[in-house]
């Protein structure tokens, strides 16, 4: 079935397994990583099923799938892990809400991740959500994507801590790495809300204000996803989940503090910008003000003069200056009295 927005779900029965969102990849990507303490295996796979026989080894084993529009894949995961229809609702609906819930056999975890696209700039959400097994993970994802990079390279290295531990373990370096990537778009943002800094002060363009806006919108995606993963973090740390060693729990205490710390790190950048985004209309209000003033002393110069040209325009026979010689030198010699009287008490009173 194709991809739904949320709207067109309306009427469907509750657990009904509907891709909502968008398409983001053409063809589902499934890979596995299989290891133990000496030995590690990689594969990509066209069919889940193929899947299977690994998360019934001894080994821990990572799957990954790159792509949720197709809801047959994700339906033969939940018939093979009895997993309820309304998780694998949640698995395709992207829209759904960070939280961790548990079940007798596995614990299902749902929050966002944020993406940036170098060559746009643009800064996005997706959702990644994954399945904690005794002895395996299930993540999902929107798309494929390089983040997990670094940390395929960690279970790969036999001397690396991952590969002693188990899959709880494995599921905490999935999240510590989408909350360490924050740091990384939280540093771009940064340096662009330093860059726009300096720029205000040289430009007062609407391309300046409108990337002030842009930022703004930005830090509320990012702010939106890490505001409940602090609460799905504290979950973690409060709630006895049978399917995490007591011994790793501090390790999600170290995550709770980064999105703590990240958290502080956002509100300091939208103080920054609404400080921009204040001072651009500040400028912009003096700016105005400026045009204004220098209109009104020129209408205020031009109001005498337009005067003295009106009286001089009348064609009355018996104006007394009309005959007079130096009449049209006096009138001139008036009308520079004026401005050059009038534009020394605008500079006395500090005007101009």
């Amino acid at each position: 079935m194709e991809s739904l927005k949320k709207t067109e779900k309306t009427g469907f029965s509750p657990g009904t397994l509907v891709h909502i969102g968008e398409k983001k990849i053409e063809k589902t990507k499934i890979s596995i990583m299989d290891y133990l303490p000496d030995q590690v295996r990689e594969r990509e796979v066209d069919h889940i099923e193929e899947c299977f026989p690994f998360m019934d080894d001894p080994s821990i084993t990572w799957i990954n799938i790159d792509g949720l529009h197709e809801t047959e894949l994700v339906e033969k995961i939940g018939r093979y892990l009895d997993v309820h229809p309304l998780i694998l609702e949640d698995i395709l609906h992207t829209g759904t809400r960070p939280k961790i819930e548990e079940f007798d056999t596995f614990i299902y975890i749902v929050f966002k991740m944020i993406c940036h696209d170098e060559p746009t700039g643009e800064i996005f959400d997706e959702q990644f959500s994954l399945i904690l097994g005794a002895n395996f993970v299930i993540s999902f994802q929107e798309r494929e994507s390089a983040i997990f990079d670094s940390l395929k390279g960690r279970v790969r290295n036999e001397k690396s801590r991952i590969r002693k531990k188990k899959a709880d373990y494995l599921a905490y370096a999935l999240i510590d790495t989408v909350v360490d990537n924050y740091f990384v778009i939280l540093e771009i943002l940064e340096n662009k809300i330093e860059a726009l800094d300096e720029e205000l002060f040289t430009s007062m363009s609407k391309e300046t204000f409108h990337s002030i806006i842009q930022m703004k919108r930005k830090l509320i995606t990012l702010r939106k996803a890490v505001l409940p993963l602090r609460e799905l973090i504290n979950s973690i740390q409060k709630k006895d989940l049978s399917m995490i060693e007591e011994s790793n729990v501090i390790f999600f205490k170290d995550i709770h503090d980064h999105v703590f710390q990240i958290q502080e790190s956002i509100d300091t950048c939208r103080e920054l910008l609404s400080g921009l985004h204040d001072t651009f209309l500040a400028n912009a209000n003096n700016k105005m003000n400026e045009i204004m003033k220098t209109l009104t002393i020129t209408a205020t110069i031009f109001i005498p003069l337009t005067f003295i040209a009106g009286i001089y325009g009348m064609n009355f026979k018996n104006m007394p200056e009309l005959g007079w010689e130096w009449g049209y030198p006096g009138v001139w010699g008036l009308i520079i009295g004026v401005v050059t009287g009038m534009f020394y008490y605008f500079k006395k009173k500090d005007w101009f």
